[in-house]
């Protein structure tokens, strides 16, 4: 089947992004604030809501027209960091949640009424391992109690709800490291100062990331997706959506790195001629564009693949890998083509540099991949 390329979705969300051009993104950089008006933009204009079924108000378009969503986005100079974990984390809830749960939430987030954008997974002391997270919820009577940490959870002062993943079996009393693991969808506007403390966490880019610490804070036992004990097969099909659409973004921010690089080296003339007539300076920029389109052409590869419920984690962790390696490759030529100006802030490209190095630690670390590479499609021994 060819792979949809949904141009229409991609006219439009470039449209609408060019009401949000560079001095919006600077003026939000410089004072570390949340992009509110374009998310709520994107959400009026249905974009965030694209693979929720149309029986709850979405578009009910599969997970490839998300990524079209994300890439035209960041090709735009845009930064879709601020709301794509919808996309994904939805999707938690949409497969495993139950018909009540799906009926009370979906039609609001699809709405824009109500933000699922916190996926609350990562914890100080277990990183990337997420069979030793401590996080632990104990049921009691109509209610489980959470006490915990958890780090790096992303526009959790931005979310009115968030998908938590806690322990509700000690790690050492279950068969299998991951068996124990639930998942708990939290009202975030009840939570907050009733259990729990957000803390945000200040970085290099403006990404709106906290630390969650959570003491007693009680949730009420019909929030549970799914079975007890089986949250962490739940949270896998959101995670590969996550590499996925994330690869997506850094395809979009490749292009963008490319389309400055080419034009400017068009554009600008040293010694009397263009600075792109010189290899040395067209080279990397030629190379660029073969290793983004390569990238590409897996991510499309992954996203139908998820599209069809193959079985895709080889190929989301590969497309992530790849992606996020042509769009920092893109970012690094593309300060080099335009030397001293490419650190100015004014042209944008310096912002995009540190949004996108982003990637090759976050959602998943580059090592982490090579390793599932090679023990799972390879046959290696681990190394963890």
């Amino acid at each position: 089947m060819p792979h949809e390329n949904y141009s229409e979705i991609r006219d439009s969300v470039r449209k609408l992004c060019s009401g949000f051009a560079g001095e919006y993104w600077r003026n939000l950089d410089e004072r570390k604030a949340y992009p509110t008006d374009f998310v709520s933009t994107l959400c009026d204009a249905g974009f965030l809501s694209v693979t929720i079924p149309q029986e709850y108000g979405g578009s009910g378009l599969p997970l490839s027209a998300a990524c079209a969503v994300l890439e035209e986005i960041q090709r735009s100079g845009c930064n879709a960091g601020a709301c794509h974990a919808q996309m994904y984390t939805m999707g938690t809830l949409l497969k495993h949640g139950s018909e009540q749960q799906k009926k009370k939430y979906l039609p609001s987030i699809a709405s824009g009424e109500l933000r699922l954008q916190a996926f609350a997974v990562t914890e100080p002391n277990s990183g990337t391992d997420t069979t030793r997270i401590t996080t632990f919820a104990k049921r009691d009577g109509d209610d489980y109690v959470v006490n915990g940490q958890k780090v790096w959870i992303s526009r959790s002062e931005h979310s009115d709800l968030m998908v938590l993943l806690v322990r509700t079996t000690p790690r050492d009393k279950c068969t299998k490291p991951s068996d124990g693991m639930s998942v708990l969808l939290v009202d975030l506007r009840d939570a907050v100062n009733n259990g729990l403390t957000i803390k945000p966490i200040k970085t290099m880019l403006n990404h709106a990331t906290t630390e969650l610490f959570f003491d007693n804070l009680r949730v009420p036992a019909e929030n549970i997706i799914g079975e007890e004990g089986r949250g962490f097969k739940y949270i896998l099909d959101g995670m590969n959506a996550e590499r996925i659409l994330i690869a997506a973004e850094c395809i979009g921010d490749a292009k963008f790195f490319i389309d400055k690089s080419s034009a400017y080296a068009t554009d600008r003339k040293v010694f009397g001629r263009p600075i792109g007539q010189n290899q040395g300076v067209q080279f990397p920029i030629a190379r660029n564009y073969a290793q983004m389109r390569a990238a590409e052409a897996l991510v499309k590869e992954a996203a139908e693949k998820f599209d069809s419920m193959e079985p895709c984690g080889t190929e989301a962790n590969m497309c992530k890998l790849l992606a996020s390696e042509a769009s920092w490759a893109a970012a690094d030529t593309c300060i080099q083509t335009h030397g001293g100006y490419g650190f100015a802030v004014e042209y944008d490209i310096e912002r995009k540099f540190r949004e996108t190095r982003l990637y090759q630690v976050a959602p998943i670390s580059t090592n982490l991949i090579l390793a599932y590479i090679g023990t799972q499609e390879l046959g290696m021994p681990k190394s963890y």
